[in-house]
């Protein structure tokens, strides 16, 4: 079926974009793609059979605990080059057959109830490379304090900085970039402090070009404390209803944002260099102290 208005959600990564798109998912119009998708990636029907499950009174309590995914593996197959780019991708790297391939995909996942596809992706935006085949989405922005971003790379497996921008994914340093790190030593919390300004510098550049209505951004510090005004704000921002369904399994959920955690994790000289590295970017996104 035609996709109506896809939901983009994305983030830098520990920002919260994961529990945002669960909850948005509990929408009765709402489906989402599983790791069904990784596991049959010519087969992306069978997502759509998940998710009629999901709304039959016997199956669907069973189903609807098969979760959203990410689906890099299938994404990757239908558009290569999609899952660790050098750099962000723009509007310019769409290519016909890709473009093609992803919106015939996508398009048979949605059912006639759940009509509205939401997908989440982190790692760079891509915002104008998805907004390009898409010219109907949203896209749902989930923004964190740096301070806590940069300390959650830093403790979780997958982050490749251990390894120096020479073997990551987020390409060469800028010289300015290069000479800050360098400044302090070659410090990896200034490294994980840099990789969320080059994710937020990547965001600001595609929204010179995108039109303001067709991007929403939340602060996850916003979401953990009003949760339900902040999804009140989104699913209007979408063109969903807020029924009482959705808002009875909203208050199920409970969010907490945790802001003083990098206080407690970083040693004193940490936190200062991560604040001589984040100070511009804290100060432009509300998070100055």
């Amino acid at each position: 079926m035609p996709l109506d208005q896809p939901i983009f959600i994305f983030g830098a990564g520990r920002t919260g974009s994961t529990i945002f798109h669960r909850i948005l998912c509990e929408h009765p119009r709402v489906a989402w793609i599983t790791d069904f998708a990784d596991r049959w990636k010519r087969k992306p029907a069978r997502n759509r059979l998940l998710m009629r499950a999901v709304d039959l009174p016997l199956v669907g309590a069973v189903a609807g605990r098969i979760y959203p995914s990410e689906c890099y593996e299938f994404w990757e197959h239908l558009c290569p080059g999609f899952r660790r780019p050098c750099r962000d991708l723009v509007a310019a790297d769409v290519s016909p057959r890709s473009a093609g391939r992803v919106r015939s995909a996508l398009g048979e996942i949605p059912t006639p109830r759940r009509d509205r596809l939401s997908i989440k992706i982190t790692g760079w935006p891509r915002l104008t490379f998805l907004a390009e085949m898409f010219p109907e989405a949203k896209f749902i922005h989930l923004m964190r304090d740096g301070r806590m971003v940069a300390n959650s790379f830093m403790n979780v497996p997958w982050w490749c900085g251990w390894s120096g921008p020479q073997n990551w994914r987020w390409g060469e340093l800028s010289p300015e970039h290069d000479a800050e790190w360098r400044a302090h030593d070659r410090s990896f919390v200034a490294l994980a402090g840099i990789q969320w300004k080059i994710f937020m510098d990547a965001v600001e550049a595609a929204k010179a070009v995108l039109p303001a209505d067709r991007l929403l951004e939340i602060r996850y510090e916003d979401l953990c404390e009003a949760p339900a005004d902040t999804f009140a704000d989104a699913l209007e921002f979408a063109s969903l209803e807020l029924t009482p369904r959705f808002e009875a399994r909203l208050k199920e959920f409970r969010l907490a944002s945790t802001g003083d955690k990098w206080q407690r994790h970083l040693s004193a000289r940490q936190q200062e260099i991560l604040g001589a590295v984040l100070a511009s970017h804290l100060g432009r996104y509300g998070y100055a102290e």
